[in-house]
């Protein structure tokens, strides 16, 4: 029997170009496997974007390489058209049933869970990396690296009060990477390219317009992210009054009933976008407005991808830990002890929330515009 090429491109199903016989006469265009290294990260969608920060990284260490990712499948589409990944597995029985059967060089776990620890234990890897779980169940850190990512979700007074370091400084350590600050990566189809294009212009958005963004809401997981709708409405009331905005509101399901009350105050004055068309396509509305106001949500992380100026807040969640790239503004509530938490259920009346500086959000987002009009 033949040798099986050692090529991304063969799959053994058809041919890899049209009248060309691989099997009989070799590869036309050779790629490699190189190192296999297969990506776990099954968490939040925020964090699953947060994380293709560190493919650049992976590509520096290992330049022959093919990159797995396993991930839930409602974040599998923030990984489709990226320029790094090979293959994307949602996690199912059919992609595990497929992966066991699979060698690899190298895992990297993201996530401190069992059931993604019990995946990284499961692969066939000489190399795991990252966290995995013990013969009790116990979540523990599979690497060095990854002792100091480990400690966080140990010690609060570490994790809220002294860390100082971004998630991706830190993970890039738990993968043993160099780290240089490099962006999250999102890339849009040409088809989704032109289907913001026409929207925009169905909606009367034109290249010279001032358009501000409203993320209004978040996951169901941690409710407590976001702002009332009657923060929202002052600020919204506020730039309505420079009469030079442009207003958009953004989200996803979660998001429709909230932004479906601001349309009806603002009734003919403001945008909403649809919040029901899928993951992709809330991407291509967010890519509208030049800044995006929001709360640590995974709205604020597609806004980070998108190279928006994003003015976001925080109080449960750890300010510290989000990079937003020279591109925007962290909003948290100095002075406050409880903060950050990351707790679900507030006992203190969500001060973090009350204490939101609205007329700084105001401010920061008008001398942004000013800034670019002078610029011009």
């Amino acid at each position: 029997m033949k040798k099986i090429p050692d090529c991304k491109r063969f799959t053994g199903y058809k041919p890899c170009f049209p009248d060309h016989n691989c099997w009989t006469d070799g590869c036309r265009d050779p790629q490699p496997f190189g190192t296999r290294i297969v990506l776990i990260n099954l968490d939040a969608m925020g964090d699953v974007l947060m994380t293709t920060a560190q493919l650049a990284g992976i590509k520096r260490k290992y330049p022959v390489s093919t990159i797995y990712w396993v991930t839930l499948k409602i974040a599998a589409p923030l990984l489709y058209n990226n320029p790094y990944i090979d293959k994307v597995y949602e996690y199912n029985f059919e992609s595990l049933s497929i992966l066991s059967q699979m060698k690899f060089d190298i895992v990297m776990n993201v996530d401190k869970s069992q059931r993604s620890g019990a995946l990284a234990m499961s692969l066939d890897a000489p190399v795991k990396l990252g966290f995995g779980i013990n013969k009790r169940g116990q979540i523990i850190p599979l690497n060095k690296g990854a002792e100091y990512n480990y400690l966080l979700g140990m010690d609060d007074h570490l994790k809220f009060k002294v860390n100082q370091r971004t998630g991706q400084d830190y993970l890039a350590e738990t993968f043993e990477l160099d780290y240089q600050r490099d962006e999250y990566v999102f890339n849009f189809t040409e088809e989704e390219k032109k289907f913001t294009e026409q929207y925009k212009k169905e909606i009367g958005i034109s290249p010279d317009d001032e358009v501000i963004g409203f993320n209004t809401g978040c996951s169901n997981l941690y409710p407590n992210k976001k702002m009332t709708l009657e923060q929202h409405a002052v600020l919204i009331e506020r730039f309505l009054s420079y009469n030079r905005f442009k207003i958009v509101l953004v989200g996803g399901p979660e998001d429709t009933e909230r932004n479906a009350i601001l349309e009806e105050q603002f009734k003919g004055k403001i945008i909403n976008t649809p919040t029901n068309l899928g993951v992709r396509k809330g991407a291509c509305f967010e890519s509208i407005p030049d800044v995006i106001i929001t709360g640590d949500s995974f709205g604020m992380h597609l806004a980070i991808a998108l190279k928006k100026y994003v003015i976001a807040w925080f109080g449960l969640s750890c300010w510290t830990e989000i990079d937003l790239y020279d591109r925007g503004v962290k909003l948290y509530p100095e002075g406050l002890a409880c903060a950050p938490c990351w707790k679900k259920v507030c006992p203190y009346n969500l001060e973090c929330i009350q204490m939101i500086d609205l007329e700084r959000i105001e401010k920061e987002t008008v001398k942004y515009f000013d800034e670019i009009r002078n610029k011009t």
